[in-house]
């Protein structure tokens, strides 16, 4: 049984002008102990899912349809003090800059002990003791002294460990990690990318790691959802999404990761923007851009997830009824 089932989600924002998609039907799964990867370019709403998840959308957004299910309770419509006990409890979430996620007004002790006394029924002397263990298991050492420190007192790559420790505080079955790598230089980015697949094996919970990075996801990521404008691309196994794309904007964002091995004189790229959610073309978003586009049925009518070998694209090259070949 999946531990998060994520059921044609749709998240909206009415403006002025009119209501604008941002999400348009977005579905998955997680199984326990299993690490999924969100990958796409900026604004295709890989975030806008991990805080729907968590149930932290910035009004006026607001799920609009679908259903979030976490070991098969719906959560999405859940009142927000109930949804509280669950975010920190059930979800751990772990967001890019650690320094939104502390405050910088108490030592990083104070924060750990009082997020442990929240969720779990445990003296002070034992959450206490809880919080050093976490911060060893997350490889701060001296943890005994650095429990007393503030925030400004780590390096960044600490700190993040330090938000590491806050969203396993709880022993949470399930952690969204938002871009938890970005802002951490490469040697760091692998021990912290070390630390999450360990606690996936360890701890038997279940991850959804959002990045912009295909080498993260490579290093980390059981399967990888490729999201464009508010949409799954294609969703599968990563060493099959990474070597065999099926979906015409996975094999652009392939190629246009540099080869160390062959010479080329310019990067490849995909031609085009991400359109703007108010000019979301009809038909598969992507095909304005799409070097396949090979029917009118591109330019009108929404392909879904359709088998293309391991994997699953929304592209209409592997609808059988289309006679072409991908």
């Amino acid at each position: 049984m999946a531990l998060l089932e994520v059921q044609n989600l749709v998240v909206e924002f009415p403006t002025r002008r009119g209501v604008l998609r941002a999400l348009d039907g977005v579905s998955f799964a997680i199984a326990p102990g299993e690490i999924l990867g969100v990958v796409g370019e900026s604004g295709a709403g890989k975030s806008l899912t991990g805080a729907s998840i968590i149930g932290l959308l910035e009004p006026p957004g607001r799920i609009a349809a679908g259903q979030i299910l976490l070991e098969g309770e719906r959560i999405d419509h859940l009142p927000h003090a109930q949804l509280r006990r669950i975010r920190g409890r059930r979800i751990g979430a772990i967001f890019q800059d650690p320094l939104t996620s502390l405050n910088p007004l108490y030592t990083v002790g104070q924060q750990l002990v009082e997020t442990i006394q929240t969720h779990l029924p445990v003296s002070a002397a034992e959450a206490r003791q809880r919080a050093v263990q976490l911060l060893k298991d997350t490889g701060i050492p001296a943890a005994e002294q650095r429990i007393g420190h503030y925030p400004h007192q780590f390096s960044g790559g600490m700190r993040q460990r330090v938000v590491i420790a806050l969203a396993l505080a709880a022993e949470p079955q399930l952690i969204v990690a938002d871009e938890p790598t970005t802002a951490l230089d490469v040697s760091i980015q692998a021990q912290i990318i070390q630390l999450l697949k360990s606690i996936c094996k360890t701890r038997g919970a279940a991850v959804m790691l959002i990045t912009h990075d295909m080498g993260v996801i490579a290093e980390t990521c059981d399967r990888v959802a490729v999201m464009y404008a508010g949409r799954i691309a294609e969703i599968g196994p990563v060493h099959d999404v990474i070597n065999h794309p099926a979906h015409p904007y996975t094999a652009g964002l392939m190629a246009a990761i540099p080869d160390m091995e062959s010479e080329r004189d310019a990067l490849y790229q995909i031609d085009g923007a991400m359109p703007r959610l108010d000019a979301i073309p009809q038909g598969c978003a992507f095909n304005p851009r799409c070097p396949r586009g090979f029917q009118a049925r591109c330019r009108t009518e929404r392909p879904g997830l359709i088998a293309a070998g391991a994997t699953q694209a929304a592209c209409w090259l592997h609808d059988p009824a289309s006679g072409v070949t991908a």
